[in-house]
């Protein structure tokens, strides 16, 4: 199972307001930039993660997971399935509580790795359609 309810609940409602972006850059056409811009409508820090390092919506961007100075609460992800095993495996390693892989990003062992480690973890659904769903 991808993402049961409670789990999404948990990740959206409880585990922190700072969310590192992967794949977050300042290009207005990608989702990831009108995601982030609805994280922080609710109330999420949006930390870009990009090999730019751009700063997008106001918010200083980061080359990588672990250039980030301050804790991270949750890791969402949007790069390719291919890449984002080794994304969730930063996200353990900097101490994440949480990772939500986007619409579209599946990948199976990661997806246990992550679990196995104790952070929560979500694959194949967008925060921006479950937060207001939330009531």
């Amino acid at each position: 199972m991808h993402a049961d309810q409670d789990t999404v609940r948990k990740i959206l409602t409880d585990t922190g307001p700072t969310w590192a972006v992967v794949g977050l850059s300042s290009n207005e056409g990608r989702a990831a930039y009108g995601v982030a811009r609805v994280l922080q409508r609710f109330g999420k820090r949006i930390v870009p993660v990009h090999p730019k390092a751009e700063t997008v919506h106001g918010e200083q961007g980061y080359a990588s997971l672990d250039a980030i100075p301050f804790p991270v609460d949750v890791v969402d992800v949007f790069v390719n399935s291919d890449l984002a095993g080794a994304v969730a495996d930063q996200a353990v390693a900097i101490g994440a509580k949480a990772v939500w892989f986007q619409l579209g990003v599946i990948d199976e062992a990661a997806c246990e790795r992550t679990r196995a480690a104790g952070l929560a973890m979500v694959m194949d659904r967008c925060p921006a359609i479950e937060i207001p769903r939330l009531g």
